[in-house]
């Protein structure tokens, strides 16, 4: 069937919006997630508008042809994975940002807008669109919306399903339809637009998506601490939350992550400790000092080797852009599996020792950044290449922190997305009953069974 669909999408479609260059589609093939198995699709198809999703998706429902909704390929779950025979949608050529409308505080975009330049439209009108995942410079916002990504901020200002008011997307067997709302608040029917965000491809195909727009921020003021330990760091991040602060950031990053960094951007991290805390605060005015002054004393009270308020707002942002490079630059040491999972906040401490304990039982060097101030820990599993002995250990590894974070009443994903490689984890987290009502959504909305199969949970298991 694959051949057949091609031919009727080359038939239809514009020149030049099928690719069937296999060097083409090897490159579009699997997102970010180290082993996550992938497929070889039959096309490639770069739509420009939905009235053409709408032709892809009806062509391949009719044909039983699965559909995989593709933005950067920067995701971290294998969500992005092709199968054999497929099709992948790459929505690089829907990156328009329609409108941002400054009373209304709301943007409408297509999903192959990059996180970052719609922040930057934003600011140049007094706006800011919160969510902001470390690959904010590269993401969009449709994988955004498709794993509801969180970031740094999202410790006060939550992840992007809190920013999604409404959307455009091609469901069932090519219909188009308009989901949400563009006013304040609405109450009107089933949140189905919730529903599709977080949903990874699996329920539909996203053309359009509106969100939820804030003011421009106040300036922040900038914690720096540094550890001894990752326990002795997980326990000035409860302090924090026991304190009642809401810092608008609290990261982490381990002595691994910082000398990985070192090495590569020769910025002197790694000399102050073995991990590093930063908290920011942006309350206005004396409210923001006092904030930042009881971060300062929950660091100083969980045995911080130094700490202390920055007051150079370049060092401040440079200190953040260390965090955002700290996976890329673990990336250089060899193949990394990472890790997604989120934890109560008091119980972050337990976590990263749990951690640290599943790294020496199985002999492989995981290295720690979190979002921190949210529970939200990403352990990256580093190997060798070619050592297939380690990344067996890696793989148990793996499975044993999921398994550690679901009996601390965690979950096994605070942003990435289930994907392929947090299935059983899935399944442990949410039970038969649960599952059972996924797969009825599932199969209520994608009546053909064409959106990302195989993804999240699989329909026969």
């Amino acid at each position: 069937m694959s051949g057949n669909v091609v031919a009727e999408l080359e038939r239809v479609l514009p020149t030049g919006r099928v690719v069937r260059d296999a060097d083409v589609l090897a490159s579009y093939s699997h997102d970010e997630a180290e082993w996550a198995p992938y497929g070889s699709p039959a096309a490639l198809v770069r739509p420009r508008d939905t009235a053409e999703v709408a032709e892809i998706v009806a062509r391949c429902a009719a044909l039983g042809v699965p559909v995989v909704a593709r933005g950067a390929g920067t995701g971290l779950s294998g969500g992005a994975n092709a199968l054999d025979g497929c099709v992948v949608i790459s929505f690089e050529a829907m990156n328009k940002i329609i409108a941002i409308d400054p009373d209304e505080r709301l943007a409408v975009v297509q999903p192959g807008v990059v996180n970052d330049e719609l922040r930057d439209a934003c600011a140049r009108q007094d706006l800011w669109y919160p969510p902001d995942p470390a690959s904010a410079p590269w993401s969009t916002i449709g994988g955004n919306v498709a794993t509801n990504a969180g970031g740094l901020c999202c410790v006060k200002y939550g992840v992007t399903r809190d920013y999604v008011l409404g959307m455009e997307a091609v469901v069932g067997r090519g219909e188009v339809v308009r989901l949400g709302r563009r006013t304040a608040k609405g109450v009107a029917g089933y949140d189905l637009a919730g529903l599709m965000v977080g949903s990874e491809g699996t329920l539909g195909v996203i053309t359009e998506i509106t969100v939820r727009l804030r003011g421009r921020r106040a300036a922040e003021r900038t914690v720096v601490g540094y550890f001894d330990s990752l326990v002795a760091a997980g326990q000035a991040v409860a302090a924090v939350s026991a304190a009642g602060v809401v810092p608008s950031a609290l990261e982490l990053i381990d002595r691994h992550c910082l000398r990985a960094v070192d090495e590569w951007r020769h910025m002197g991290l790694a000399d102050g400790g073995n991990v590093l805390l930063l908290g920011r605060s942006d309350a206005p005015g004396q409210a923001g000092e006092e904030e930042a002054d009881a971060i300062l004393a929950c660091f100083e009270s969980a045995g911080a080797t130094w700490s202390t308020r920055s007051t150079d707002p370049e060092e401040a942002e440079a200190l953040f852009a260390a965090r955002r490079l700290a996976y890329p630059a673990v990336e250089r040491l060899g193949p990394v599996l990472t890790e997604d999972i989120c934890v109560p906040r008091m119980l972050v401490p337990e976590m990263l020792a749990r951690i640290e304990r599943i790294a020496t039982e199985h002999d492989i060097h995981i290295a720690n950044v979190a979002h921190a101030g949210d529970g939200n820990l990403h352990p990256l599993m580093i190997t060798s290449p070619d050592d297939d002995a380690a990344r067996e250990r890696a793989q148990e590894a793996f499975e044993r922190i999921v398994d550690e974070a679901i009996a601390l009443g965690g979950t096994v994903t605070g942003e990435h997305g289930v994907g392929l490689l947090k299935r059983r984890g899935l399944r442990e987290e949410v039970g038969p009953v649960v599952l059972g009502m996924h797969r009825a959504i599932k199969q209520a909305l994608d009546p053909a069974g064409i959106f990302n199969p195989g993804k999240v949970f699989a329909l026969d298991t």
